[in-house]
This record gives structure tokens, C-alpha cells and sequence, in this order.
């Protein structure tokens, strides 16, 4: 997953948990991420549909933490925006070349190896903790 969307989502997380019991407007988070309003409206309704966030509509409406950020796991925010692996995608290589006709399924297990690590990584921090190292 190299398209920035974890870090996207958990900008728009942390920036929550930092304002709970306010109401923030796209406009404002994409202030923050420095991105486009319609990027952070995009992320917001995955965000939303997964429950970690939840919106209210109007003149002075926004978004907030639909949960505790005490209950909310990294690793749960990762696979909840994980499209593709972390490494990337593989190629068609040449089945006649030695390299070729076996690297997929050593990627494979690669691929698997890291992502297994990467979410036991998450999976030891919550929102929370993340969001108290922002002082």
C-alpha cells in the first residue's frame, strides 16, 4: 500500500482524537494533510463506511471519532484502506527463465511474510497511543 492512504487515514484519525467533541470540517483536515478538500471527503467516507467516523450535516456540521480511540487499532485502520500489497505488484516474467517461472511464489511468500509483520506491528497500538505522541 505506497499510495499514502494509511497515512492520509490516520492524519484524519489523530487529528480527531486531538479535537474530540468537535466537529471538523474537510476543509479544515485537508488544511492539515495539505491536500485537496475532495481527497480528504473521499477518505472520510471509507472512514465513515468502516466506522471510525461519523458526520453531521449542515451549515455547522462536520466530522468526529465515531469511536473511543482507545479502541481503535492501528492494524484495524490499515486493513480496513489496504488495496494492494505493501511491496507492490509483481510482473509477468519470462516462464522459461530459472528466475522467471519461480519468482512470483517466492514473492508471494515475501509479501505475506512483511504484511504478517506489518499488521503484528499495528496491531500492538491504538489510535490512542499514536495520537499522544503529538504534543
Amino acid at each position: 500500500m505506497n499510495n499514502g492512504r494509511f497515512a492520509i487515514a490516520l492524519h484524519i484519525l489523530v487529528l480527531l482524537t486531538k479535537n474530540q467533541g468537535e466537529l471538523l470540517s474537510s476543509e479544515y483536515i485537508a488544511g492539515s494533510i495539505n491536500i485537496n478538500a475532495a481527497m480528504v471527503r473521499k477518505a472520510l467516507q471509507g472512514l465513515k463506511q468502516k466506522g471510525f467516523v461519523q458526520s453531521k450535516e449542515g451549515k455547522h456540521g462536520g466530522v468526529s471519532l465515531a469511536k473511543n480511540p482507545q479502541d481503535i487499532i492501528l492494524s484495524q485502520i490499515y486493513s480496513s484502506i489496504r488495496e494492494t500489497a505493501i511491496l507492490g505488484s509483481k510482473q509477468q516474467p519470462n516462464p522459461n527463465c530459472l528466475v522467471g517461472k519461480q519468482i512470483n511464489t517466492h514473492l508471494d511468500t515475501l509479501y505475506r511474510d512483511a504484511e504478517k509483520a506489518l499488521v503484528e506491528a499495528l496491531g500492538k497500538q491504538t489510535l490512542l497511543e499514536f495520537a499522544q505522541k503529538f504534543k
